[in-house]
């Protein structure tokens, strides 16, 4: 993967909270990571409100996690709160982005609709975790006229007899990423180094707008980051698969790809990835216990 020289100047990295709920203690070293990448590069730090389920995200949350972001002593250039020239900064009025790129991907043949059922495959609007990362696909609903593999990275012409699907809305079923089975993605993680992942092993075909009409989060992600003009994405490590997707995604889009740093997750002692049921260790609740910005942030607290 090529990439050109990032200039201080020309750095940008982002925050992208999804309001399904409070933020915790994960999100805050996360997020403290990203702001002081930026201000280590001398660059720009950008907040996108990453609210595209309808069902889950509510704005009580969206209030609640930009006053805890500047509680912790975070700032950000461009925002929902602030404007800026690459606007609008919340996901859901950000639709026409994402419908170009299911537009692109659909006329060339990249995409496929889907109609299992979610009993057959998992799936979320928001970030995958390591409980619930999107399982790989059968290729039930994959077109028999092509077969993805590395050799082969633009389908076939169709005979008469396979229309390709000319669909003018995504709306009504699941449409499916055609991952090049067998292909080798890798990529260099600044933090946690090289990375490698076999496309139709570690990760199968991949939803990129739901049946219910809402884009997925890989699609949105990348669309808003090259529009953004995001040259470093900073997130949790439960997200490296997510990666090889976007990759893939950018590829296809023809965007260009940012750095990643994929931070260490923050673990209860029993080990488990804290998330955000965790409510006694949101941001919100540790404020009212009396703990400072500095405790939080240098991560100064007991996970129980």
């Amino acid at each position: 993967m090529t990439k050109s020289h990032i200039t201080a100047s020309s750095y940008r990295g982002r925050l992208a909270p999804s309001p399904t709920g409070l933020l915790h203690i994960g999100h805050a070293r996360t997020f403290w990571i990203a702001a002081r990448r930026a201000a280590e590069h001398g660059g720009q730090l950008i907040f996108r409100n990453e609210d595209l389920d309808p069902q889950r995200c509510r704005p009580e949350f969206v209030e609640a996690m930009v006053e805890d972001l500047r509680w912790l002593g975070i700032q950000w250039v461009e925002g929902p709160d602030c404007g800026g020239p690459f606007g609008p900064y919340a996901q859901s009025q950000r639709r026409a982005y994402y419908l170009s790129a299911w537009e692109k991907l659909r006329d060339a043949e990249m995409i496929y609709p889907c109609t299992c059922s979610r009993k057959d495959v998992a799936q979320s609007a928001s970030a995958p975790n390591e409980g619930d990362d999107e399982p790989i696909y059968s290729g039930r609903c994959r077109p028999k006229a092509y077969v993805a593999t590395a050799a082969s990275a633009v389908p076939r012409k169709r005979s008469d007899a396979e229309p390709a699907t000319r669909a003018a809305q995504p709306a009504g079923v699941n449409w499916r990423f055609r991952v090049p089975d067998g292909e080798r993605i890798t990529f260099t993680d600044l933090h946690l180094g090289p990375q490698h992942l076999i496309a139709g092993r570690d990760f199968g075909d991949f939803i990129v707008w739901r049946r219910d009409d809402v884009p997925s989060y890989q699609l949105a992600v990348v669309v808003d980051d090259a529009a953004m003009r995001i040259t470093e994405v900073v997130r949790g490590a439960d997200l490296l698969k997510s990666t090889a997707r976007q990759v893939l995604l950018l590829r296809a889009l023809g965007l260009p790809i940012p750095d990643y740093y994929h931070c260490d997750l923050v673990r209860d002692r029993n080990g488990v990835r804290l998330a955000k049921r965790h409510d006694a260790l949101s941001i919100r609740r540790l404020r009212e216990l009396g703990r400072s910005p500095e405790e939080i942030r240098d991560g100064e607290y007991q996970v129980g």
